[in-house]
């Protein structure tokens, strides 16, 4: 029998894409169907005293205008319902009267046509008392400081995770040599090619269906279910094609207004957001403050870390406890550290909501662990490589906190495999090279300098703290004599990671058929169980674990002459357990993936230029179930995260969003992008995992910025603290400003 796993199959949704055959959400058209305009805030921080619809209802061609007093529930939230879906009065609940950020939706306007509805939105009067704005995280937990969320309590902290390992004091008198540094890490926008975009009607069984872009249809189900005051099985959500996620779109949107205007008016109601609504609707990853202290011995040891996070968790909660929890776990990077004392805080502010995005909080925890290794390993004389490897985490080292990491621990040999791959030698026990790069042409100028760097990371493998991770999925055997097809049914989301391809490749594996008989039934609630989120680099391992279940039973079944052979399976991964509070000692997760990688740059000393030469980029993956997905998803990672580092600036000013276009927030072109990307695809198997398969999807991002860091300050000498790196920062850094 043919090995379909471990193959690079083409993915089965490609042809659909590039023909455009295939529907994505903004593309779907129904008779009769109306479009939806909101009405945002615009405004950071006010309350809504009257809201005048009669011009906009009177309009010619207008078929309803919804205020916060239509919404028979009007809350929701994907962790605590501390958001009105329509701000204004008319609710019975206090505080939704509040707008707390620009991108608060006030009202919608549902009419004939597109145009008519932007027409309308503009005759609605609103009449605002502004209230004082808190931009600043720090600001905003100070003592005396106003409460944004006066309806939860009196402070903005909203997330407050502790550790306590060891006896930090005793930790920092055994250090020889301590680093303190203080890090920034900016906000960063998703940049999803597809918009914010969807359709909601009522189906001839009279279903709510709502057809958008998401990451969990079980998890929106739930929260529109709760804001309309109906049962779960009145609502059907159903994800078209979907435009990129990236975590963005965790949390709603446009699903709640748009299954409200369906369920009154009974007729199809459209929306599409424009960029700039985008950009100012949904939430940014987390800008953070990081303070740290870290010692080590001479002989290169590490004895003790002290942090404290200061996170932006913006208007609303989102993500913001989760994504801090994710901090707090990786904050000491893939290394051992006996004593760690550590303060992460999410603060409620009035900027743009803090929210998932692609590394979930661990890109900015390892930008600032990876960069106390460097500068420590710099004080102690030390290569990086050599520093890292001294303290890698190993089988049975405990994390920050208090257990041990769940094998297989691979840190070594990710570090190992991208030195190697940079050119690192380890000829007389020791690893070492000289960072300081030769310019390839001889008559370079002096003023292009080049220089490598190395940093590392780990994430987490599926959700986290306490939480039942579960994935159901389905799979039918059909046929007499031969199978003649094989049917998945699995509600997990493709946000173009090709999780459905590598599902696929499962089925046929276990079941013994062709990767060709393999039908998938995907990303809808109707008739299906919760396969959970496209999120947390879980899906590989969770749903391909379900479908594995599912699939080798039912083939047992067909086996066994039970045709057609039918099985529900429900996969539950290893149980975890929630920080204690005031230690933080738990077993957050039952798997973690490791990445290293190496980085050459070269840095015009002149403009402040600075282009990235090559990347390599180790992560282990357990098993690379299509290889080709694996290293588009490594390209992916490393083009995003360069974005991210060197030019995506995303500017607020009082609340207010200065970059609300793409010709002003700029994202990486082809022209941008490092010259060379080489993938170094490691397989240590989990044994957990679907034929050893773990995540990958944030692991490329993780380790970038500080190995781009890295390699600036070996070709210039100048540490970079926060980025992104525009040309001005470097100067700056420089001494040339």
């Amino acid at each position: 029998m043919t090995t379909i796993v471990g193959q690079s199959l083409p993915r089965i949704d490609a042809l659909g894409k590039v023909t455009g055959e295939t529907l994505y959400s903004g593309d779907l058209v129904m008779p009769g169907m109306l479009h939806m305009k909101i009405l945002f805030a615009g405004r950071p921080h006010a309350r809504i005293l009257s809201l005048d619809t009669s011009a906009a209802e009177a309009h010619p061609g207008v078929a309803v205008v919804l205020t916060a007093k239509d919404v028979p529930v009007n809350e929701y939230g994907l962790q605590i319902n501390d958001q009105p879906v329509l701000c204004g009065p008319g609710s019975a609940k206090p505080g939704t009267d509040i707008v707390r950020f620009v991108g608060d939706q006030v009202a919608v306007v549902v009419a004939e046509t597109e145009v008519i509805a932007a027409r309308a939105l503009k005759l609605i009067k609103v009449e605002y008392a502004d209230l004082p704005v808190l931009t600043d995280p720090e600001a905003a937990l100070q003592p005396g400081a106003f409460s944004i969320h006066p309806e939860i309590g009196a402070s903005n902290i909203c997330v407050h995770d502790k550790i306590r390992k060891g006896d930090v004091e005793a930790g920092f008198a055994q250090a020889e040599v301590i680093v303190e540094g203080e890090y920034h890490v900016p906000a960063q926008e998703h940049a999803y090619l597809q918009p914010e975009a969807g359709v909601a009607y009522l189906d001839d069984d009279d279903l709510l269906t709502v057809k958008v872009a998401g990451q969990w249809t079980h998890a929106d189900q739930k929260q529109i279910a709760h804001a309309l005051d109906l049962p779960l099985d009145r609502i059907r959500v159903q994800y078209p094609a979907i435009g990129g996620a990236f975590g963005g779109r965790e949390d709603m949107s446009v699903q709640i207004v748009l299954a409200l205007a369906a369920l009154k008016l009974r007729r199809p109601v459209k929306i599409i957001w424009s960029r700039k609504e985008s950009l100012i609707g949904h939430g940014k990853r987390h800008p953070m403050v990081i303070r740290a202290k870290w010692g080590a011995t001479k002989d290169g040891k590490l004895t003790a870390a002290e942090t404290t996070f200061i996170a932006d968790g913006g208007a609303y909660m989102y993500t913001t406890n989760k994504v801090l929890g994710n901090s707090t776990i990786t904050q000491t990077g893939p290394y051992f550290i006996p004593n760690v004392k550590s303060d992460v805080y999410g603060v409620y502010t009035n900027n743009l909501p803090g929210a998932a995005f692609r590394g979930f909080g661990a890109p900015q925890a390892q930008f600032m662990a990876e960069m106390q290794m460097d500068k420590l390993a710099e004080k102690l004389g030390l290569d990086p490589v050599e520093f890292r490897l001294r303290n890698a985490l190993r089988e049975g080292d405990t994390l920050d906190v208090q257990t041990p990491a769940p094998g297989p621990v691979t840190a070594v040999q990710v570090i190992e495999a991208a030195a190697r791959r940079a050119g690192w030698k380890n000829d007389t026990g020791q690893w070492s090279l000289d960072r300081k790069r030769q310019a390839a042409d001889n008559a370079q100028p002096a003023f292009l300098v080049r220089g490598l760097g190395l940093a590392a990371g780990f994430k987490n493998v599926g959700f986290s703290f306490g939480y039942k991770e579960n994935c159901w999925a389905r799979v039918e055997i059909h046929g007499k004599a031969e199978i003649e097809r094989v049917v998945v049914y699995i509600a997990s989301a493709e946000v173009g990671q090709g999780n459905h391809t590598i599902l696929a490749q499962m089925a046929a594996e276990a079941t013994g058929a062709p990767f060709e008989k393999v039908e998938m039934i995907v990303m809808d609630t109707l008739k299906m169980g919760n396969a959970g989120s496209a999120s947390a680099s879980r899906l590989t391992f969770m749903s391909g674990n379900a479908v594995k279940g599912a699939a080798q039973q039912a083939r047992d079944k067909w086996e066994s002459e039970e045709r057609p052979a039918i099985v529900e399976y429900t996969y539950l991964a290893p149980e975890t357990t929630p920080f204690d509070k005031e230690t933080g000692k738990c077993m957050p997760n039952f798997a973690y993936a490791y990445v290293a990688q190496a980085v050459e740059v070269e840095v015009d000393t002149e403009t402040g230029q600075v282009r990235i030469l090559k990347v390599i980029s180790a992560d282990d993956v357990g098993k690379a179930i299509n290889p080709t997905q694996v290293e588009g998803q490594i390209e992916g990672g490393v083009v995003q995260a360069q974005g991210y580092v060197m030019m995506e600036n995303f500017i607020t000013k009082a609340g207010y969003v200065l970059t609300d276009q793409l010709s002003t927030y700029l994202i990486p072109t082809i022209l941008d992008i490092p010259g060379e990307v080489e993938s170094v695809v490691v397989e240590i198997p989990d044994e957990r995992g679907p034929w050893g398969a773990k995540g990958l999807g944030e692991l490329p991002y993780l380790p970038l910025a500080p190995a781009i860091m890295s390699a600036i300050h070996a070709a210039t000498g100048v540490w970079f603290d926060e980025f992104p790196l525009t040309p001005e920062r470097v100067l700056r850094g420089l001494g040339k400003l």
